[in-house]
């Protein structure tokens, strides 16, 4: 199977909806004003979230969208995706690294509403937040998504205790990873989210967990849920091959074993992931 990016955020989609936290997204909607918005997301990669808040009837005409993201290719594919959309809102995609976009537009220009989806757990988010807030209006709202904290869980069991190793060592690449030599998010960046945006200016007005369960249904996936499961496991794969804690024929047909279980549509993947929506007066 090949695999690309673009048709992992794809798939994901309707993942997403399902899993965002209600409760976080009405509190944030509701403080925000009427009217046209201006509207800032950083990795947006290819605009599923533009369609998503369109959908969900947020941007009304006269809207402004800035959707920043670092791959140029990602938003290619957003441009030519969203051009079949008849938006109401005046779309700038940016490739930029959103450090130096946040460095570039401080005291230029500001946003009602800051969105970062799947994004923080991936970068410095303390580094990153008071930039970013400092491109906010004073009073303006964030709302930040499916950040994950620490739970990955594959259903049924193929190899008792190697599962367990499996999981934890996933887990422990995303505590050992970098980005441009900068500390990401971790294992744990959902709940450290809860005191990192206080540490950075903004006043957390609702949290909530944003979990991703995918199952079968009478041994069929919906959408393109095989997929992103199949992707899933190439996340496993590629970040675990060559661990010295994996013996790697073991590694090789526990990830063959999960592999049939989707095919044969018996696995499912529970994501413990959590949603933070609030506001910085600046």
């Amino acid at each position: 199977m090949s695999y690309t990016f673009s048709r992992y955020l794809a798939a994901k989609r309707p993942i997403d909806d399902r899993s965002l936290n209600h409760h976080v997204w009405q509190t944030v909607r509701a403080a925000l004003p009427a009217g046209p918005l201006a509207v800032l997301e950083v990795g947006a990669g290819i605009g599923t979230m533009i369609d998503r808040l369109h959908e969900r009837g947020l941007l009304a005409e006269g809207s402004r969208y800035t959707a920043v993201d670092a791959d140029p290719a990602l938003l290619a594919e957003a441009r030519t995706r969203l051009a079949a959309r008849e938006l109401p809102v005046t779309l700038e995609l940016v490739a930029a690294d959103v450090h130096a976009f946040a460095r570039r537009e401080r005291g230029r220009r500001t946003w009602d509403l800051l969105v970062a989806h799947a994004f923080l757990d991936l970068v410095d988010a303390p580094a990153l937040l008071p930039e970013l807030f400092a491109l906010l209006r004073p009073g303006g709202l964030f709302w930040f998504t499916i950040n994950f904290d620490g739970l990955t869980a594959l259903e049924p069991p193929v190899d008792p205790g190697f599962d367990d190793l499996v999981i934890d060592l996933y887990h422990r690449t995303m505590d050992e990873r970098r980005l441009d030599g900068r500390p990401t998010g971790g294992s744990r960046a959902g709940r450290a989210l809860l005191r990192q945006i206080p540490a950075a200016g903004g006043h957390i007005l609702a949290a909530g967990a944003s979990d991703w369960v995918v199952m079968p249904q009478a041994g069929h996936y919906s959408d393109d849920e095989a997929y992103f499961l199949h992707h899933m496991l190439h996340f496993f794969e590629s970040s675990l091959t060559g661990r010295p804690e994996l013996d790697p024929e073991r590694f090789a047909a526990w990830l063959a074993r999960r592999r049939a279980q989707i095919d044969a549509g018996e696995l499912a993947l529970i994501v413990h992931q959590i949603d933070v929506g609030g506001v910085v007066e600046n």
